[in-house]
């Protein structure tokens, strides 16, 4: 029951991250796209380094199983993405606040989604150990800042307050303790798993990164210094992870 408990915690502060999203617009009405941009190849670095460190554990315990989670991971993306913009992505038919209500409730509903990946990737990667479960935590944590930017810049415009918008980039973000308990009971139960799961986290966040949190940097800011940024992120999370596990 303690473990459980704790795995709930880790995905939780993940969620309440979100909500830190929010903060900027006590201050200003908008965050430039540039700072947008900044965090998200901060994000982008230390989901990738968390992810190779996933990818290393589900290795010892299977390569071609990892792999195989891997695969499901990426059409786990590609799944939901297709859905969403099948379903969601419709231009609105008479602008105005029909289609700012609409811009809310799409970015609402995409990053919900987008959350039950890194809630899975929580409860598997206590299958590592509390180190690696640690290290992917503060990743996602530190990607979902900017996610919360992103969210309360499209609500702020559209009247909502800064407490609502701090609320519903949290609740965005609910499936991730949510996913990460039955996650972790699954590997948890059926050990043979554990590298599946892994793998399953690792290739939902690394192709996560590629296909929408990187280009949405570099449509914010130069190639140079967000390949910078990423790329010094990356190498941090790595080192960290190296130093700690000892």
């Amino acid at each position: 029951m303690r473990d459980v408990t704790l795995v709930f915690t880790y995905g939780l502060i993940t969620a309440l991250a979100t909500g830190l999203g929010a903060l900027p617009f006590l201050l200003v009405r908008t965050v430039s796209g540039r700072m947008v941009g900044r965090l998200n190849a901060v994000a982008s670095g230390l989901m990738l380094g968390a992810s190779f460190g996933l990818l290393a554990e589900g290795t010892r315990f299977g390569g071609w199983q990892t792999f195989s989670g891997g695969l499901l991971g990426v059409l786990f993306i590609l799944v939901t993405n297709r859905y969403l913009r099948e379903h969601h992505a419709h231009p609105g038919s008479s602008g105005g606040k029909e289609d700012g209500l609409r811009r809310m409730v799409l970015i609402v509903t995409v990053m919900t989604v987008h959350s039950l990946a890194e809630g899975v990737a929580i409860g598997a990667s206590f299958g590592g150990g509390m180190a690696l479960a640690t290290f992917i935590t503060v990743a996602i944590a530190v990607h979902n800042i900017p996610e919360g930017v992103a969210i309360s810049a499209v609500l702020r415009s559209n009247g909502v307050s800064v407490p609502r918008c701090a609320g519903w980039s949290i609740v965005s973000s609910l499936p991730q303790p949510v996913m990460a308990v039955p996650a972790f009971l699954f590997v948890e139960a059926f050990t043979p798993a554990l590298p599946y799961g892994i793998g399953f986290a690792a290739g939902a966040m690394v192709f996560m990164v590629l296909l929408e949190i990187l280009p949405e940097a570099y449509g914010k800011g130069s190639a140079r210094e967000i390949g910078t940024i990423t790329t010094l992120s990356m190498i941090a999370m790595m080192l960290f992870q190296k130093v700690v596990a000892g």
